[in-house]
């Protein structure tokens, strides 16, 4: 058994030029803008170390304030162009998307370093939330409801907040920023979209985007920032009206307490230890295929990833001897390279959280029983994907969310006792089930404890017309996507008219 064959840095991937090349810029009033004073991020190629990206300098608060003013003073028009309107202009942004999917791709792999036909996955995503959103202008809109009055009419309208913020993790660079823009932007609000460092020019792109579909300047503006001077200054300010984000446990509590003192509403979609549970009965080549996908792709850099397999002990040999074929069939190499299906890690620090998981994991008693090989790759934040098995749920590899392509596997005597596991987290996300037991399906849908349950299929993602979002630790307030996604972006007034 090896502890850590990966310790070691690794891509001979072939430079590629960089569609940054030189300063990120933030994008404020319709234009790019840059911050003053010297750069303090370099962001280079995840999967090519030697290879600069691009050079940052981090929004502060002038500029943070002056995103927030142009959005203040621009959004009045944009709340009252009537809703089918807004809707048009979402719809030539999917259009523009649509024509621009294999640069945006591209970017995508890049700068995050994933695959790129998970990019490219990715930007399709992003298409559908923008087009969708665009239906629900033709739909936006409340109830009208008999009154107890005589010669009395009774009505709901939905009315926009102001100016929104959305705070975006680097994992998916595009998507996550796409479908918290769309349907603030349907309903009516100004949007500062505040990006992870590490991933900016996603958003900045983005936000360009709208503009040739015709979005007002103003209405959308993107500030990055490296350390929390200008989430500060965002969260703190007078103007902004609701809060929603998608990030790490801790950080969602710390921006729902800070928002909490001004009564600023949040919306968090949150971590995950997303369980996929396999039984006795389960069709165990589907059951590997949908492990295999849901642990190992993306590099495991997703907060709906497979991170542990929850299997009856009858069939956990013979899954695992699957499980490992899949990892072994996996190609690890460069995102934009194709046909790659397992890029780096998106930075130097987040290798190293998954590396240190991995000795964690020998130290606590797990068996490691497969352990990939980055082989001749080098210059780059490389990981393979790793299996461990014989883990316990009070292990640390069994309930912390590890972000990369660990998979955990904890074996269990039946059905019962599957369920138990899967809810011995303080995260409740997604999780799926691997069965052809009518009974068990519906009682794993009862009972384990997620916002996302999913049955013969990964723990991955969702549809872009249904609520996505997570219970417990994985997320506060009402989920994102679907025609529910609308409602946190908006405010119900309740309007009576006497004309009796």
């Amino acid at each position: 058994m090896v502890a850590n064959p990966q310790a070691r840095e690794a891509t001979q991937a072939a430079p590629v030029e960089s569609p940054i090349a030189g300063l990120y810029a933030h994008f404020i009033g319709g234009r790019r803008v840059y911050a003053d004073g010297e750069p303090d991020l370099v962001r280079t190629n995840p999967a090519r170390t030697d290879q600069v990206l691009g050079r940052m300098r981090s929004a502060n608060r002038e500029l943070v304030d002056e995103a927030v003013r142009n959005a203040a003073e621009a959004w009045p028009i944009w709340r009252d162009t009537p809703a089918p309107a807004r809707g048009r202009v979402l719809l030539e942004a999917a259009r523009l998307m649509e024509r621009q999917l294999e640069e945006l791709a591209h970017l995508i792999a890049l700068e995050e370093g994933k695959a790129v036909k998970e990019a490219r996955a990715e930007v399709r995503r992003s298409i559908n939330i923008t087009e969708f959103m665009a239906g629900e202008g033709r739909r936006f809109g409340g109830y009208t409801s008999g009154s107890e009055s005589a010669g009395k009419f009774a009505f709901t309208t939905r009315q926009p907040l102001g100016v929104i913020a959305a705070i975006t993790p680097w994992n998916f660079p595009l998507a996550i920023p796409a479908w918290k823009v769309a349907p603030a932007l349907i309903a009516g609000n100004a949007v500062i979209l505040k990006p992870a460092s590490a991933t900016p020019a996603n958003a900045v792109r983005l936000a360009e985007l709208y503009r040739e579909a015709g979005l007002p300047d103003g209405v959308l503006n993107v500030v990055a920032a490296r350390g929390g001077e200008a989430a500060e200054a965002l969260l703190d300010h007078p103007e902004l009206r609701a809060v929603s984000l998608t990030g790490s446990t801790a950080t969602g509590r710390h921006v729902a307490a800070r928002c909490a003192a001004r009564g600023v509403p949040v919306q968090a979609e949150l971590g995950g230890k997303n369980a996929a549970i396999v039984l006795a009965d389960a069709d165990l080549d589907l059951a590997a295929a949908g492990v295999a996908e849901g642990a190992f792709g993306s590099t495991g850099q997703r907060c709906t990833a497979t991170s542990r397999v929850v299997v009856v002990d009858s069939v956990a040999d013979a899954f695992l001897d699957r499980i490992r074929a899949r990892a072994e069939s996996l190609r690890i190499g460069a995102g934009i390279e194709e046909p790659t299906d397992v890029g780096p890690a998106v930075s130097a620090e987040q290798r190293e959280t998954v590396l240190k998981y991995l000795e964690i994991g020998a130290s606590e008693g797990a068996e490691q029983v497969y352990a990939g090989e980055i082989g001749e790759l080098e210059r780059g934040h490389w990981l393979a994907p790793t299996v461990f098995d014989r883990v316990r749920p009070e292990m640390r590899i069994g309930h912390e969310e590890i972000f990369g392509p660990v998979l955990s596997t904890i074996r269990v005597p039946d059905a019962e006792a599957a369920f138990v596991a899967a809810n011995a987290v303080e995260y409740g996300l997604a999780a799926s089930i691997y069965t052809r037991d009518v009974q068990a399906i519906f009682r794993f849908v009862d009972r384990v404890d997620v916002g996302m349950a999913h049955v013969n299929q990964p723990t991955l993602g969702g549809e872009v017309h249904l609520p996505f979002g997570g219970v417990k630790a994985s997320g506060i307030g009402p989920h994102e996507q679907g025609r529910e996604a609308i409602d946190f972006f908006t405010k119900v007034k309740t309007v009576y008219i006497n004309y009796g």
